[in-house]
C-alpha cells in the first residue's frame, strides 16, 4: 500500500491534565470523529496522520500524556460490551469520515 493511499485509524489518547485534554480533545474532534470519550475515528494516509500526530506533540506533555495510532484492518472485526457506541435503529452518514459507518457497522456484541 502506497504512503497516499487513505487508511482508517483509531486514535486514543491518556491526558493527565484537565487544560491539556480539553485542547486535544478540542484539536480531534476537527479532524476525526469521536467514537468514545478520549478515542476518535480519522480517515487520512500515513504522511497526514504523520502531521496530524506532530500537530498533538505540541498539545501533550510526552513525559505524562499517551497518544496512539492504531490502523484499523480490514476485515475487521469487533467486540463490544455494554452499551455499545450507537442505538440499533440509528444510521450514521458523514461526509468528514465516510468509512465510520463501516466501522460501526462492523461491530457486534459478545
Amino acid at each position: 500500500m502506497s504512503v497516499t493511499a487513505q487508511k482508517e485509524w483509531i486514535i486514543c489518547y491518556d491526558i493527565r491534565d484537565p487544560k491539556r485534554l480539553t485542547r486535544v480533545h478540542r484539536f480531534l474532534k476537527g479532524h476525526g470523529q469521536p467514537v468514545q470519550y478520549s478515542v476518535f475515528y480519522y480517515e487520512g494516509h500515513t504522511g497526514q496522520l504523520g502531521r496530524l500526530l506532530q500537530d498533538l506533540e505540541e498539545l501533550i506533555d510526552p513525559r505524562r500524556d499517551d497518544v496512539r495510532a492504531y490502523p484499523i484492518p480490514r476485515p475487521m472485526e469487533v467486540h463490544t460490551l455494554g452499551r455499545g457506541s450507537l442505538p440499533d435503529d440509528v444510521e450514521l452518514h458523514s461526509d468528514k469520515a465516510p468509512g465510520l459507518a463501516l466501522f460501526l457497522q462492523g461491530q457486534h456484541k459478545t
